[in-house]
């Protein structure tokens, strides 16, 4: 276990031997993921998917953090963390060829099933590392880490989109799935090298038993029921369904289709990404809410300036600056909390809350626009919902006396 001082930066942080693959890994198949995110959507709005279509495929890829919570926290808390990994890689792998079977909108439910296996695996996959990390790091690195991990998700969110958007545009969806697969690939030749040296967990219960004695742990310790609400808040900056429904319905007269969800998505992440390095060091437990209100407001910037492309650009950024830091620090506190023998099992209820979040954000923009609420309307919403989040973080601040 690493204990370090306030002072250690991200490059320090990287020199950790397993960090450094781990994140290295991260990089690789994450970039595929949003390299294909793009091919998926963009495809569904080629069979001319509607809205509420786009939505339900936005949602499966959320769902499985969802219903398999339970099962998945089990799985990290019995199973040794390296063979987990390699076969939740291999998994990717062939759902992410499968999908060049899917050729119209007859076989959108066999896309939804190949999503579901896909994101099962991915979710598994960022739950073990997250499990993993509060096990081998403490304090200021354990912080770094959980940033970093951010960053890395953003930078790829960022290239992944907008690569992928020229991609699918200029060589079609069969290629950028391919790609995608080769990506999950080298990252399986990443992990072989990785050295990891951890006490075994000793687990003597049945899965039941230790279902029941997660569940009682997580609802009998409230402060972190209400951090895990709070961490779920987040789920309000899902804006897949959001951004495809912008340029399918306000900006595919002035760009394709493609590009609009790239450079629009890339837009967004090349502010998550840089945002951590202003803000990391100045959030902290009495200014949390001010950061949520912040958001909040950001968001509905936004929304005034979607009636414009290269202005919504501006708005989307203005909107990503600060996420990924509420992210990382929310996600600290969690973990900061939790007693190391239920890390995987609490870390995937937690998980559980904010792909829930995820997947009702979804659905409400969907449906929100099939029954005629305007995509500005829907956006508002979102922010409104950050101003209330801090407001449920001041109340937690008196109760806890944080």
């Amino acid at each position: 276990m690493i204990r370090d001082s306030d002072t250690i930066g991200y490059l320090e942080t990287l020199k950790h031997p397993v960090i450094a693959r781990l994140s290295l890994i991260q990089l690789i198949s994450y970039f595929g993921t949003w390299f294909s995110q793009v091919a998926i959507f963009s495809m569904l709005v080629s069979y001319d998917a509607d809205a509420i279509t786009i939505a339900l495929v936005a949602a499966m890829g959320m769902l499985p953090a969802v219903v398999l919570a339970p099962i998945i926290g089990i799985v990290i808390d019995r199973i040794p963390f390296k063979k987990l990994m390699m076969t939740l890689l291999i998994i990717e792998i062939i759902t992410t060829l499968s999908f060049m079977l899917i050729n119209s909108l007859a076989y959108v439910w066999a896309l939804m099933i190949l999503i579901f296996i896909r994101s099962s695996a991915a979710s598994m996959l960022f739950s073990a590392e997250m499990s993993l990390f509060p096990r081998i790091l403490k304090g200021q690195m354990l912080k770094n880490t959980n940033e970093i991990h951010s960053i890395i998700w953003s930078f790829c969110y960022a290239s992944g989109m907008a690569v992928g958007g020229l991609a699918t545009y200029y060589m079609g969806f069969d290629t950028a799935f391919m790609v995608d697969a080769l990506l999950y690939t080298v990252a399986l030749f990443v992990l072989i090298g990785l050295q990891l040296s951890l006490e075994e967990k000793q687990h003597h219960h049945s899965n039941w038993i230790m279902l029941k004695e997660g569940f009682h742990y997580f609802i009998s310790h409230r402060k972190i029921v209400h951090l895990v609400l709070l961490h779920a808040a987040l789920g309000l900056t899902s804006f897949d369904a959001l951004v495809t429904l912008l340029a399918d319905f306000t900006y595919k007269e002035i760009i394709a289709v493609p590009l609009a969800i790239g450079w629009m998505n890339a837009t967004r992440a090349l502010a998550l990404t840089i945002g951590p390095f202003f803000i990391s060091k100045i959030i902290h437990k009495k200014t949390l809410h001010y950061f949520f209100i912040l958001e909040g407001v950001s968001i509905i910037l936004w929304s005034q300036l979607q009636f414009d492309f290269y202005l919504g650009l501006i708005g989307l950024f203005a909107a990503g600056l600060l996420t990924t830091t509420l992210w990382s620090y929310t996600y600290l506190l969690i973990q900061e909390e939790i007693d190391p023998k239920f890390m995987g099992r609490i870390i995937s209820y937690n998980d559980m809350f904010f792909m829930l979040s995820n997947v009702l954000v979804a659905l409400f923009i969907g449906y929100g626009s099939d029954w005629g609420l305007s995509l500005e309307t829907i956006t508002i919403v979102l922010g409104m919902g950050f101003i209330a989040a801090a407001g449920y973080y001041q109340w937690f601040q008196m109760q806890y006396q944080e």
